[in-house]
């Protein structure tokens, strides 16, 4: 009697991790679709200083570990030494496409994934970057679909250290396929 009940359930737990495995799959993936964000930020920094160029560079690769589409924009001005002199502070103008959650019209499927800002993490952020970190904090919060964020700066002007800013939690990205 025992042999034949086991039989009889082994089929129907295989069944169950099946739909499990399918029901978890789908949880990771939602309807979304692209959103145009113009956003803007002061940058005033004590500890590091960059030219307008370099300063659109690492913003433009924020956004785009962040998940911003490809086309994105991003406009420094007003470095107050010159255009390849590097600056206490400048104005950026950021222009870009996100994901945000979409059920009605999300043409695009979206998926939740871990992201990260410390320092070297990834590659080309770096130790003293706290202050753009922390500056650029309404850019990131106001232009992507976030959630369970942790977004923590401790900046201290003139000094360097490591693990004076950290930012992790999920933003809703493309789905991989």
């Amino acid at each position: 009697m025992q042999y034949r009940t086991a039989r009889m359930l082994i089929p129907s737990i295989a069944l169950a991790c099946i739909a499990g495995v399918a029901i978890a799959a789908d949880q990771g993936s939602s309807a979304a679709s692209w959103k145009h964000q113009q956003l803007k930020f002061n940058y005033m920094g004590f500890t590091s200083h960059y030219t307008c160029d370099a300063l659109q560079d690492k913003v433009r690769q924020v956004l785009k570990h962040f998940g911003a589409r490809d086309g994105l924009k991003v406009q420094a001005t007003g470095c107050a030494n010159g255009p390849n002199q590097t600056s206490p502070y400048a104005w950026v103008d950021a222009e870009f496409d996100a994901l945000v959650p979409d059920s009605s019209a999300g043409d695009v499927k979206g998926q939740w994934k871990s992201v990260r800002l410390s320092g070297n993490r990834p590659t080309f952020m770096g130790a003293g970057e706290c202050e753009l970190v922390e500056q650029m904090k309404p850019l990131l919060t106001q232009g992507f679909a976030l959630r369970d964020l942790t977004y923590t700066t401790r900046c201290s002007p003139h000094q360097v250290s490591l693990g004076d800013y950290d930012v992790h939690g999920e933003v809703l990205q493309p789905a991989t396929p």
